[in-house]
């Protein structure tokens, strides 16, 4: 039960700490964080996530993470659905309270339709200029979950230098951020998806599909792959 309830609490942090940049921050005239203060606000949740978290839960934080464990031999098949199921409530906790800010502004009229709202991800729009379609969306997640997973499998590994894992992986997941925001406003984590498409307009429930499937394909090929390439032993 605690590793569920540190799950809940880092995916909560997650959602909060990187959406909440992008929803509250990121597009404020003159002083804005803009795209590069959202990528190191979403790298810094799991940066320190990891180190609060990280001896009691694994930090996966994220249900991809967890089945690329899952396949990399490193995570327990049983403990994959509490896991996951922590991850999406927890989640959705972090965009209910980012909700709950944004609504008690005197201006608020909803969330509004359009594609990106509420830092929800999307595929086949145009958000920040050009329109990247379903294949680059679907490559985007699958390639970046794929890396993402191999950074987590390798820094947390046996023989990595002890300590350093979750600078590797906040670090990994700003880097995430800042290549592919402008193609799907970046997901490689199907909880954050889902926990702020539940507060957004039909359109991103409708996309959801994709960032589910693309992260957990990216991230059991990883587990695949890494498996096959990491030393067995000690050495």
């Amino acid at each position: 039960m605690k590793k569920l309830v540190a799950e809940f609490i880092g995916t909560a942090w997650l959602v909060l700490g990187g959406c909440g940049a992008a929803v509250l921050a990121a597009g404020i005239p003159n002083i804005g964080i803009g795209l590069v203060g959202v990528s190191l606000a979403f790298g810094l949740t799991v940066l320190t996530g990891a180190y609060a978290l990280g001896h009691i839960s694994g930090a996966h934080f994220n249900p991809a993470v967890s089945l690329g464990l899952w396949a990399g031999g490193r995570f327990d098949k049983k403990e994959l659905l509490p896991y996951i199921g922590a991850q999406v409530l927890g989640g959705a906790l972090g965009a209910a309270i980012l909700y709950l800010i944004v609504s008690s502004s005197q201006t608020f009229t909803g969330v509004g339709a359009d594609m990106g709202a509420f830092a929800t991800n999307f595929y086949n729009a145009d958000v920040y200029g050009v329109n990247f379609g379903l294949v680059g969306a679907l490559v985007t997640e699958i390639v970046m979950t794929f890396m993402f997973l191999i950074v987590i499998l390798g820094a947390t590994h046996k023989n990595a230098s002890p300590g350093f894992g979750g600078m590797a992986i906040g670090l990994a997941l700003t880097l995430i951020h800042l290549i592919s925001i402008p193609v799907t406003n970046t997901s490689v984590n199907p909880a954050r998806s889902t926990a702020v498409a539940i507060f957004a307009e039909a359109n991103a429930m409708g996309q959801l599909w994709l960032f589910w499937v693309a992260p957990i394909v990216g991230a059991l090929l990883a587990g695949v792959v890494y498996k096959f390439m990491s030393p067995e032993k000690e050495e």
